[in-house]
């Protein structure tokens, strides 16, 4: 029996499916989703470098590739499906609760920016990242030293201190935050508590400054 694995795609503008033999690699069927809001313009501006996403952009065009390229594929293809991947922009950040809901499925912050995913190539958090590569230079351990030495104002901790000290109402109703990459996979696993969630090793490592070498996260 045939098995098939789907690949997404998560672009700055839009979700590619893609739908391959496991056995060969080849393409059975594809699809391309834009999101919706973000084509409009919603929760950006330009002017001041923020770019956001919102989480059900990610949720929509998740079903609607997924449907489109299995309806071009042969009957009862779904049926035999055996894995999924997922590749995503990043550092794509989002602050969640403790159950690991992205704020912004909260009623109350539904149209609230700094509760939504914030894009790669957002740039509100340059005073933030100033922040963390002077004190990095100032500790006893440099947790840029598998970086470059060069935090970016693109990556995580910039990101989400920048939200913290700018949004008191986000700040408070926070437990914990998720990459875009991490949180499809746990999404549609049913895994999403920030305690439990499997990281990436590009998320944890690179982008949030995790080394074997002092135990974990920076501390």
């Amino acid at each position: 029996m045939n098995k098939y694995v789907i690949g997404l795609d998560y672009g700055s503008d839009s979700c590619r499916a893609i739908i391959v033999d496991a056995a060969n690699g080849n393409e059975i069927a594809s699809s391309v989703k834009y999101y919706p809001r973000w084509m409009k313009g919603s929760y950006c501006d330009p002017r001041s470098n923020r770019y956001r996403q919102h989480p059900l952009d990610y949720i929509e065009v998740l079903e609607e590739s997924i449907r489109e390229a299995l309806s071009k594929s042969p009957e009862g293809t779904a049926e035999k499906v055996v894995g999924m991947g997922f590749d995503t922009t990043g550092s794509t950040p989002v602050l969640t609760d403790e159950q690991g809901t992205p704020l912004a499925l909260l009623p109350a912050f539904a149209e609230n920016p700094n509760a939504m995913f914030v894009l790669w190539k957002d740039h509100t958090a340059v005073k933030e990242a100033d922040e963390i590569n002077k004190l990095a230079k100032e500790w006893e351990t440099d947790y840029t030293a598998f970086e470059g030495g060069i935090y970016s104002s693109e990556w995580v901790w910039a990101k989400m201190l920048h939200i913290l000290r700018e949004d008191e109402t986000v700040r408070k109703a926070a437990y914990s935050w998720v990459e875009h990459c991490d949180w499809l996979p746990g999404l549609i696993t049913g895994n999403t508590k920030p305690e439990t969630m499997p990281r990436s090793r590009c998320a944890a490592g690179h982008k949030a400054m995790w080394h074997e070498s002092w135990e974990g996260l920076p501390s």
